[in-house]
């Protein structure tokens, strides 16, 4: 062994010290990567949907569609070189190239194509990974001038040309609706938030009372509120009121607060996994995943919850990221704007649920957002949008 002095041995120590805090950064780094698998394309001049398969979650922003071209920025996706692929229906042609931050994907299309949607899907519905999902339309052509952003999104809520008149057509159509649950927020003896002279309960309230408006004028849902006026609901019995209401969705409508004034932006939280055993405080042996296992094994029972539990999970996710998707275009998002938590709201085991945080009213510029009629519209044909998307896909709990 050849001996050291102090000296020595305290640089070298230094030296593997950051060696090792270098690898290790190597390692977090790459951790937190997320691979591009593939590239897939279906569909056809109708309709053609794009899908990039990915080894974790990833954001994508939409940069900029003119002409033929569409161009989303991904974030958090990592490639080591440029790839390039093919089209089908109505992409001529695609490429990814890295970029910093993530990758820059570029879709060559027709020149009449319009982005439908975009969405993040987590694993599950017998898929390993994340997909990041973009579906592409012909657009939509008109006399008039072309038409602002908001007006688009009106014009893509308006019901369907009526159908033959007959007895059955009505009878189905009104049978095939929707059912959709809006819970305001708070209520009577429980204002939530307060700031400048405004209540979050009244926010609340006048954002569900317009969306509710909204989604029947489609004649596509049948819209419940939780309350519709200001009194105080409890917690468990909003859950309870979708569960009766064999609810396909159910969004609650918040307004946040925060010691600093300057945080501003929309939030979507969806169950946590660590609340997730509470949801079985919900359950009755009325319940049907209780009733198919009483007469044989108990645990028939268990696994039949736990699998609804799952799939429900994923179809909250699955419309959180649509949410996410479409607010962005219209309002300010909090940083992380997709977080898990606990809410009571959010337990129901078979009802896709989400609690939307619709801005800060501790911050001035959301408040003042939040409690103009027109602005808040503008959040609410995003919320609306949203779940347009969410059930064109027909994401959704299987018949209970």
């Amino acid at each position: 062994m050849v001996r050291m002095s102090d000296g020595t041995w305290g640089n070298a120590l230094l030296l593997i010290l950051a060696g090792c805090l270098l690898l290790l950064g190597f390692s977090a780094e790459s951790a937190r990567a997320t691979d591009l698998n593939s590239v897939r394309l279906g569909g056809d001049r109708e309709s053609t949907r794009l899908v990039l398969d990915l080894s974790g979650e990833a954001s994508g922003r939409l940069v900029s569609h003119v002409g033929g071209k569409v161009v989303v920025s991904l974030t958090g996706v990592d490639i080591d070189a440029p790839l390039r692929g093919q089209g089908r229906g109505l992409v001529r042609s695609w490429s990814v190239a890295p970029q910093a931050g993530g990758a820059r994907l570029t879709i060559e299309t027709a020149d009449s194509v319009q982005v439908r949607r975009r969405f993040l899907l987590p694993p599950g519905e017998g898929a390993s990974g994340f997909r990041y999902v973009i579906d592409l339309e012909p657009a939509t052509t008109a006399a008039s001038p072309t038409p602002s952003a908001e007006s688009a999104r009106l014009t893509s809520l308006k019901a369907p040309a009526p159908a033959v008149s007959t007895r059955k057509t009505a009878k189905t159509r009104v049978e095939s609706r929707r059912i959709v649950v809006i819970d305001p927020g708070h209520g009577g003896r429980d204002p939530g938030a307060i700031a400048g002279g405004r209540q979050e309960k009244d926010i609340t309230l006048a954002a569900a009372l317009t969306l509710k408006e909204r989604l029947e004028r489609t004649g596509r849902y049948k819209v419940v509120l939780t309350r519709d006026r200001d009194v105080y609901i409890p917690l468990d019995s909003r859950v309870k009121l979708a569960r009766r209401a064999n609810a396909d969705l159910f969004i609650s409508l918040h307004a946040d607060a925060g010691p600093d004034d300057s945080v501003r932006g929309a939030s979507v939280y969806t169950l946590s996994e660590r609340a997730a055993g509470r949801s079985a405080r919900l359950v009755t042996k009325d319940d049907w995943f209780m009733k198919a296992g009483y007469r044989s094994d108990q645990s028939v029972s268990g696994i039949l919850f736990d699998l609804t539990q799952r799939a429900t999970k994923n179809r909250s996710a699955t419309f959180a990221q649509l949410l996410v998707d479409e607010i962005e275009d219209e309002h300010t998002l909090l940083r992380r704007s997709h977080r898990e938590a606990g809410f009571a709201v959010l337990l129901a085991p078979d009802v896709p649920a989400v609690l939307l945080e619709m801005g800060f009213m501790t911050n001035p510029d959301d408040q003042a957002f939040l409690a103009d009629p027109k602005t808040r519209g503008r959040l609410v044909v995003a919320i609306a949008e949203a779940i347009e998307g969410y059930f064109r896909n027909d994401v959704r709990v299987a018949s209970r």
